[in-house]
């Protein structure tokens, strides 16, 4: 593994540690259980893997940290935001079709496409991610929930990293077509998700 991605891999790991220890500074374990749980949703589930999963693929080797680190990021502001009654109408759909937008960049993730572009569709993404993590804060507080899902929000970016790393080093002649697969899959997924709202 190249240095640039043990650094891509060590920025998430670290930032999935730091997150997790701001949840023993007197914060209720309640709140911090239910940020742990709640990204597991599949359409947060499949969102945050199709992120880390683009990175690895789309992204300069050494730039991969920067869609996770993005995601996380625009998250938590908006959670902020979320937490304090901002919404937007059809949250939830616009949600579900985060994941068909997250499976259209890995079908063309092969192709060059401007870093800025794709990450600005990462942080439109995340924040509505953040805004449902935030109108969901439990009474016992915003800190520990956050931790919790900021934990579980960067173990999953670190699956999808581990996804593409997988997928360059042992498909790496059968990457597009693979990309390809996996964006079909995760665009369906997202049409199924909005059908079901």
């Amino acid at each position: 593994m190249s240095k640039s991605r043990k650094s891509a891999l060590l920025f998430i790991t670290a930032s999935a540690l730091s997150t997790g220890a701001m949840a023993h500074t007197g914060h209720g374990t309640h709140s911090l259980m239910e940020g742990l749980a709640h990204p597991f949703g599949p359409d947060h589930l499949l969102a945050m893997m199709a992120v880390g999963i683009w990175s690895v693929s789309a992204l300069p080797a050494h730039k991969a940290w920067q869609g996770p680190a993005t995601f996380m990021m625009v998250l938590v502001l908006s959670a902020v935001l979320g937490a304090s009654g901002v919404t937007i109408p059809y949250l939830e759909h616009a949600i579900a079709l985060s994941v068909s937008l997250f499976g259209l960049m890995l079908i063309v993730a092969a192709k060059p496409m401007s870093k800025a572009f794709g990450l600005g569709l990462i942080a439109v993404a995340a924040s509505l991610h953040g805004l449902a993590h935030g109108a969901e804060t439990p009474e016992t507080g915003f800190a520990g929930y956050a931790a919790g899902f900021l934990f579980t929000t960067a173990l999953l970016h670190l699956g999808g990293v581990g996804i593409g790393l997988s997928i360059r080093r042992w498909l790496a002649e059968r990457t597009v077509p693979v990309l390809s697969t996996l964006g079909s899959g995760f665009g369906l997924a997202g049409v199924y998700l909005f059908s079901q709202l």
